[in-house]
Formats: C-alpha cells, structure tokens, sequence
C-alpha cells in the first residue's frame, strides 16, 4: 500500500517542485508601443495596453482600472517625451509600484535613443501644444521602431534573462520583417516621391520625412488649436496654389472640417489610424504598410 499511495504521490510532488512559468506582466501606454511590445515579448510577457487606437493619446480616459493593472505591472512601457505625461503621471502616483519609478529597470522610456525632431529651443506655449523634448510621434517612422524593439529588448532581458534569447530572436525577426517591408513600400512610393499631404495636426513629421513626402500645412493653425475659419481660408489658398490633393485626418478629429477644405481643393480625404489597431491593422507593420498604401491609393486617385 506504502509504495501505491508513494507512486500516487510522486507526479503531485513533481508538479510542486517544478517552478511556475511566470510571464512579465507589461503595461504599454499606447498601441504602436504596445504592438512592438508583443513582437518582441511573444508568449514571454501579459500585455496591457491602456489607450485606445481610435483615442487622442494626448487625452485618455484615465480609467480606475489603470492603476490596478499598473500596481500589478512588472514593467511600464511608454513614449518617454511628454506624450502621456498629463494623464500618466497621475495613474502611477496612484498605483504605488516601486518597479515603475524612474530609473528602475521596469521604467521603459521608448524614446531614449531616438533623434526626436522639433526640440523646441524655448517653452512657448503660444506656440500651442508643443512638447520640450520635441515632437512625441516618432514611431510614425519605421525606422525608429527598430531602435525601440532593440531598446524594448534590451530591457525585457533585464527583468528577465531567462528569456534573453526569445526577446533577441523576436527582435532579430521584427528587424527582418521591417527590412523586408522598407523594400517594398519603396517601390510603391517611388512614383509620388516628394509629393506633399495636407495633415490636420502635427502628427506625422516622423512618417513624411522617412517616405519623403513633405507634411507641414496643417489644418490647425498650431499643435491643439482648433480650426479657424481664418486659417482654413489659407489652407485652402496654400493647396490650391501648391496642387495639394491629399488631407488626413485621424479618428478623433473632425473629419468634416477636412472635407470641407477637400470640397475647396478638389482634394481626397485619406483616414489615417492614429496607432495599430484601427482600419483592420493589428500590427505595428501592418498598420504602416495601411498608412503607406493609402497615401499611395490617395496620390493615384488625384493624378
């Protein structure tokens, strides 16, 4: 009987034994963060994601739950440029998480590395919303992706060395695929280089420089301001003059200010997704290569 119930035993007393796999619970602020997040970490991490793709990630809905998920959290990815600062701060002030404070290995600033554009010599905030360490979207550059998986993966190792080899073998595969689709979009856009867009915010510097397609006429008249009607008048004048065809807009903005302009111009309005996640695109690359092929698509219909 001694030696049944010890053969019963033994797989009970392996299992307890045996060390418990324990992913790395992520919390990214924004969805093209968090979509590089996932590519690097695969199954080796939980990932949170707390804005929306279809929110204005200066303003999200700073939601109770957030500081739950952020007490929780083992690291904290975010952009690191003043971005989510106005609804961040005050969520980890109320999470209390020792890991996430700054300087600890689970504070991720996504853009240390990056050549971030626009740095402001002085704060004037006449200039509207305008951040000091420069211009917050520079994912929006496919390149620059490449120095925050590397960065991600540099800190995921980190807090888990463990699982180095699977962070470095995901980036390896995230850089392969990227090269791959640079190629690619290259030959697409070859036919519009330097064609210029109409953005109505200053969201997209990063993405026209990278493609070549000049985006500096905004429908806003500076970064946060509405739209006057004064301004929009320039607009208008300024494409017609230039031949400008192509306006973007994002989710949250208002679209019939831009196919009013459109309406002036004979100009196209292309929807652009602010991050992954919206117009079907679930990853980082997908979600350029929508915003690459509807530039295109845009360009084509205005010939």
């Amino acid at each position: 009987m001694k030696s049944f119930l010890r053969i019963l035993l033994l797989p009970s007393l392996a299992l307890l034994a045996a060390p418990a796999f324990a992913r790395l619970n992520v919390v990214a602020t924004t969805p093209d963060l968090g979509a590089i997040a996932r590519a690097v970490g695969g199954d080796q991490i939980e990932l949170t994601v707390l804005a929306k793709p279809t929110e204005d990630p200066h303003f999200v809905d700073a939601k109770p739950s957030f500081i739950v998920k952020l007490n929780h959290a083992d690291a904290l990815i975010e952009g690191g440029a003043e971005l989510e600062a106005g609804w961040l701060t005050p969520l980890l002030e109320g999470a209390r998480n020792p890991k996430l404070e700054a300087g600890k290995p689970g504070r991720i600033a996504a853009a240390e590395g990056v050549a971030l554009l626009e740095v402001p010599a002085a704060l004037d905030r006449s200039q509207g919303d305008i951040h000091a360490a420069g211009n917050p979207h520079f994912l929006t550059d496919p390149l620059n992706a490449k120095i925050v998986a590397a960065h991600i993966a540099r800190a995921l190792t980190e807090l888990d060395a463990n699982a180095a080899g699977t962070f470095e073998a995901n980036r390896r595969k995230f850089d392969g695929e990227l090269d791959t689709r640079m190629i690619e979009w290259g030959k697409l856009i070859a036919p519009y280089a330097g064609r210029p867009l109409v953005t109505y915010h200053n969201y997209w510097i990063y993405f026209g420089r990278r493609f070549g397609w000049p985006m500096d006429l905004f429908l806003e008249p500076k970064p946060g301001i509405p739209p006057t009607p004064a301004h929009l008048a320039e607009v208008i004048t300024k494409m017609k003059a230039g031949n400008l065809k192509v306006v973007t807009v994002q989710p949250y903005q208002n679209r019939k200010t831009a196919e009013t302009v459109a309406g002036h111009t004979g100009a196209v309005v292309l929807d652009f997704p602010s991050f992954p996640g919206g117009k079907g695109t679930e990853g980082y690359l997908d979600w350029i290569d929508y915003l690459v092929k509807s530039t295109v698509h845009g360009f084509e219909q205005t010939r």
